[in-house]
């Protein structure tokens, strides 16, 4: 029996061992960012309502979204020949180093449309979190650009961006709907 105690702890560490080899580098993923500032900010937030802010995303949203942009599964003309030349590792790193980062809200200046969308945004908050906090695969939207946020929304209703549960939800909003839940999650 003790003999099969010291196997088993000798395999158990053999594989944490194992797993820190493949852990990814975030000062590596923070010098491959560099690239990544002039649209989604030096600290991973963004200035510009037009790209999203990607501090504090989780590592494996970000993964799977310059994934897809490096596959094609996900089309835009600035991320596809960016994330084209990155490497899985490269990837790996970069995700990491966006994942350790604080997120600053984008704030709203409209009160009352703020109101409105707080309603509105509950249906999101099921897969998005309590606090829209996101949770693995499922992304942030908290404290994103209500301008981002709105032009995500009208690409998964119009199926220009493609996530079945996405764009059968986004099919259910008005355009004002879709102002209001952005200026909503952008004040978080």
């Amino acid at each position: 029996m003790n003999n099969k105690y010291h196997k088993m702890k000798y395999i158990v560490m053999l594989g944490l061992f194992a797993a820190g080899v493949n852990a990814a580098d975030i000062e590596a993923g923070k010098a491959k960012a560099a690239a990544c500032q002039g649209c989604h900010g030096a600290a991973g937030v963004s200035s510009s309502p037009l790209w999203p802010s990607l501090a504090g995303q989780s590592a494996v949203y970000i993964e799977s979204q310059l994934n897809k942009f490096r596959n094609g599964q996900r089309d835009n003309e600035v991320m596809k020949p960016l994330a084209s030349g990155l490497s899985d590792t490269d990837i790996q790193n970069i995700s990491a180093y966006y994942a350790s980062l604080h997120g600053k809200s984008a704030g709203s200046s409209d009160a009352n449309l703020v109101k409105q969308g707080k309603d509105k945004a509950a249906m999101c908050l099921g897969c998005h979190g309590n606090n829209a906090q996101g949770m693995g695969m499922v992304p942030k939207l908290a404290g994103q650009h209500p301008q981002y946020l709105a032009k995500q929304l009208t690409d998964f209703k119009k199926g220009a961006r493609k996530a079945p549960q996405m764009n059968a939800l986004a099919q259910s909003l008005s355009e004002d709907d879709i102002k209001a839940v952005a200026a909503y999650l952008g004040s978080l």
